[in-house]
């Protein structure tokens, strides 16, 4: 019988220490290996640092820009527009000439009407003629009938002979008042054929061409319009939900599309009464003016408008989700102290855009906190990867 002989003892003695060597570090390695498995994963802790910087509660908006003043210049006469002076984009003056129209009729009716004036002055001048020998002839028959030398019956005609030529003067006269006021209109309206600016400013659109035929029988027909362009209104679409928090007199401000890092500030002038309804969305116009004296705004630009209900600049700020709402204005906050440690505090909260919130009292700048801090002052393993919690309105 044969004794069997351990596969250890058939080993090298060089193989049987590196057995020796190599079993305890793997034990060890395993042991090491269960007691990490037994631990829990602990999750990162989402903090921030409390900065300092501004803090504004807003209503957002879209609008456009509009000049504060403008005209859209007509022609109040009909015809053909032969000459147009100036052309999209010029500037100009308060009288300087636009446009003219064709003024042959125009100038042939004033012509008539002079005429007309001037046959009625000759028949004026014919009457009081008449007048001047119809009061000798009165006054001759006055006389010879003092001296019975003529009949009653040529006395009444001499007399009604005078009345009758003082009645068709004055007839003359108001006759040539009324042709002179004629003929003002006429004149006015062979005015209206040369257009003049009526205000200073900048030629925006051009609504009529030169040779165009123009008929203003029934409706003004518009030529142009001229704007001031050194302050511009912005027209804001604002929804019903957000109108009734928004004033007049509270500042407001907006950018561009095309210049988003460039902010234009103004006050809120007007809100009109009438609100305008699409797909079933009520919008009210909401008007503030800026200045543009640079001349860097354009019409009908669009606007992203910001109006300012409450703010609070170079404050101590912390995200929302890091303080824990209280009553009065309170809050709590977790803050991770330098040697590592959780401490609760609370602090004095004020304005909010319910992204970050006011500090006014409890926390410096610097210090670090928890972000979406639970109420026993532990940080969910999940709340790096959580959106900020709405606050309720009125506690910030």
């Amino acid at each position: 019988m044969v004794a069997r002989i351990p596969i250890f003892h058939r080993l090298s003695p060089r193989r049987r220490r590196l057995v020796f060597w190599l079993v305890p570090l793997l034990l060890l390695a395993g042991w090491f290996g269960w007691q990490a498995f037994r631990q829990p994963v602990q999750a990162e802790v989402p903090t921030a640092e409390a900065t300092r910087g501004d803090i504004e509660y807003v209503v957002t908006a879209l609008g456009n820009l509009q000049p504060r003043h403008y005209v859209d210049v007509g022609a109040q006469v009909s015809g053909q527009l032969v000459r147009l002076h100036v052309d999209v984009g010029d500037p100009v003056g308060e009288g300087d000439l636009l446009a003219e129209i064709d003024a042959d009729v125009q100038q042939a009716r004033v012509e008539a009407g002079r005429a007309q004036l001037v046959a009625l002055q000759a028949q004026l001048a014919e009457r009081q003629a008449q007048l001047a020998l119809a009061r000798q002839q009165f006054q001759r028959q006055e006389r010879l009938l003092a001296d019975d030398a003529t009949s009653e019956d040529a006395f009444q005609i001499a007399r009604a002979t005078v009345l009758t030529t003082e009645a068709q003067i004055r007839a003359l006269q108001a006759q040539i008042e009324q042709n002179r006021s004629s003929l003002r209109a006429e004149e006015a309206t062979l005015g209206f054929t040369r257009i003049f600016a009526p205000m200073d400013g900048v030629v925006v659109s051009m609504e009529a061409r030169q040779g165009q035929t123009l008929n203003a029988n029934q409706v003004a027909p518009i030529l142009m319009r001229i704007a001031d362009l050194s302050t511009m209104t912005v027209w804001t679409e604002v929804s019903e939900a957000d109108v009734s928090r928004l004033r007049a007199g509270m500042p407001a401000y907006f950018s561009p599309l095309g210049m988003p890092g460039t902010r234009w500030e103004g006050q809120l002038r007007q809100i009109l009464p009438t609100p305008e309804i699409l797909n079933n969305v009520v919008l009210y116009t909401a008007l503030f003016d800026v200045d543009n004296s640079d001349g860097r705004l354009m019409t009908q630009m669009t606007a992203q408008v910001f109006f300012v209900l409450d703010e609070a600049r170079d404050v101590v700020r912390v995200p929302v989700s890091a303080v824990q709402p209280l009553r009065g204005g309170k809050g709590l906050v977790t803050v991770i102290t330098r040697n590592g440690q959780r401490e609760q505090r609370e602090v004095e909260t004020g304005v909010s855009d319910r992204i970050t919130v006011e500090i006014r009292r409890g926390l410096e700048e610097g210090e670090t906190v928890l972000v979406n801090a639970s109420p026993g002052g532990r940080a969910s393993a999940q709340g790096g990867n959580r959106s900020p919690q709405r606050m309720p309105r009125g506690l910030f």
